[in-house]
């Protein structure tokens, strides 16, 4: 997977760039296939664990309009980012696996290969930059979404709303947007390298690629949880400021 990730990279910025038309297919499928499993599951997510736990736990101390500021730490640096990578994965990734897997077992790979044509090229590099666009595309969407569901947590307490966005923005920074907004970019090169290599190393049959969609995901999510961790850990490193409460 380093070695794909490395030819990936050289194959986008090295001329010619033929995956153009494949490339907007791909972010088109992606989009298609993704926007309303995200909208669900960011406010599901934010709503349920994140939420109705939390405002439970606030009203203890009659401070619900710190709600807000708690949102900040949920949505924007964890929960968004996780619910795009959870979904791109689970949706547009398996697809992709499954459509490289598919084109390996019936030896479509190693036609274009005599032919000439480069199956990174031509096949992968369209596919990661795809996933890279659409997931912190979708990103954006989470944090709205998201929030949206803290708004809810908040009606449903009869609590104002105003006291709700005055924390959140209190705590929100611009530096913590970029740094979701990079994350979940990060997460959709991770998702993309995993299920393209799956899929191009397929093998025995149509089970073999369902064999290799089924590890491409289990393998993602574990190396989302891995790169969040250092990702995280290195952004409250170098920017302290972000751990004092606003």
């Amino acid at each position: 997977m380093g070695i794909l990730t490395g030819k990936t990279i050289v194959s986008a910025v090295r001329p010619p760039y033929p995956y153009g038309g494949e490339f907007v297919s791909q972010f088109l499928f992606a989009l298609r296939l993704c926007w309303f499993p995200m909208i669900v599951a960011s406010i599901a997510f934010t709503y349920g664990p994140s939420g109705i736990q939390a405002a439970n736990f606030l009203n203890l101390f009659g401070a619900l309009d710190r709600l807000g500021g708690l949102f900040v730490l949920a949505v924007v640096r964890e929960f968004a980012p996780l619910v795009c990578a959870i979904v791109m994965a689970g949706v547009a990734g398996t697809a992709m696996c499954a459509d490289l897997g598919a084109r390996k077992i019936r030896e479509e790979l190693d036609a274009l290969q005599v032919l000439g044509v480069d199956p990174i090229k031509n096949l992968v590099v369209p596919r990661f930059l795809a996933l890279m666009l659409a997931t912190g595309m979708f990103n954006v969407y989470a944090l709205i979404f998201g929030t949206f569901g803290g708004v809810l947590v908040t009606l449903s307490n009869g609590a104002p709303v105003g006291a709700f966005f005055a924390t959140y923005f209190t705590n929100a920074t611009t530096t913590e947007l970029w740094g979701s907004l990079l994350k979940t970019t990060l997460f959709g090169a991770i998702i993309a390298i995993v299920c393209c290599y799956k899929g191009l190393t397929a093998k025995g049959g149509p089970e073999g690629v369902g064999r290799a969609v089924n590890e491409a995901v289990v393998i993602a999510f574990l190396g989302i949880g891995a790169f969040n961790y250092v990702f995280t850990q290195t952004l409250l490193a170098t920017h302290p400021e972000l751990s004092a409460v606003r």
